[in-house]
């Protein structure tokens, strides 16, 4: 393996967005389902963690310029991020979920029709999400938070967050009565909401051999000694489902092997 490079030599440049359960700073320290794992593998390289928050899209471009070393905080594999970022090996798996009332039981394409929905600026889906046949409004949102309050307060119908988030959100909040509901896919007409993701760590494009070694503490130490089931139960993340990867796995042939199928 090549020799680590990094941004400050000794150190790792973080960059997270502070949404919980996935990343937050307490007293300094990062942590949460990802950011502990995050900080295992600064640990294991013997790198010393420097933390820079900042929201979605503006962590997309940092990461794309070579700001920071790494970005994280249930960050889901697709195809167009390849071409501006090396890609770790994922450390948990989810698939696209609708937040709405408990009343309602939105979980399809076509319930969307007539309805608002709200989601954060940066995200993949968006550009799908706005083609989804009658669709009523798409409403985007510099954080989370808006688009949580917004749901709660009843000024949007559907909101599409990081599933650990609005989980988390469920748990710590049982008075927003809210839930979630998994989408009933349609890939032929939107691949990307339809799929299940690989959540991975983002290496900005020169740090090839950082990448590299961050998947290989993944592979080999954060799956077979269930580092990342330890860290996700700690948040109450420690259903199955968040473990298994999906088949056939995305990105078979494209940054990974043609049979690639993920750990597990």
């Amino acid at each position: 393996m090549a020799a680590i490079k990094t941004i400050e030599p000794g150190k790792l440049i973080i960059g997270m967005n502070g949404d919980m359960p996935m990343t937050q700073l307490k007293d300094g320290k990062l942590g949460g389902t990802d950011g502990e794992l995050m900080i295992y593998v600064a640990n294991k390289l013997g790198l010393e963690p420097v933390i820079q928050m900042m929201d979605w899209a503006a962590l997309i471009e940092a990461t794309k310029q070579g700001k920071i070393d790494v970005m994280h905080g249930a960050m889901g594999w697709i195809e167009p991020r390849t071409k501006i970022m090396n890609l770790s090996d994922p450390i948990y798996y989810f698939g696209t979920l609708l937040a709405q009332k408990s009343k309602n039981n939105f979980s399809t394409f076509a319930d969307m029709k007539g309805r608002s929905v709200g989601t954060v600026t940066g995200f993949t889906l968006i550009p799908e999400l706005k083609s989804v046949e009658g669709i009523g409004e798409v409403k985007l949102y510099d954080t989370s938070d808006g688009v949580l309050q917004d749901l709660v307060a009843g000024r949007l119908d559907i909101a599409i967050l990081d599933p650990p988030l609005v989980q988390y959100g469920i748990v710590q909040h049982p008075e927003w009565d809210l839930k979630q509901v998994a989408v009933v896919p349609e890939p032929d007409k939107y691949p990307i909401m339809s799929a299940s993701y690989n959540v991975i760590f983002g290496v900005t494009k020169d740090e090839k051999a950082l990448e590299e070694a961050i998947s290989k503490i993944i592979v080999e130490d954060i799956w077979p000694n269930c580092v990342n089931v330890k860290a996700m139960t700690t948040y109450g993340m420690g259903a199955k489902s968040w473990f298994i990867p999906p088949s056939p796995n995305p990105r078979a042939g494209i940054d990974r092997p043609a049979d690639y199928a993920g750990p597990k």
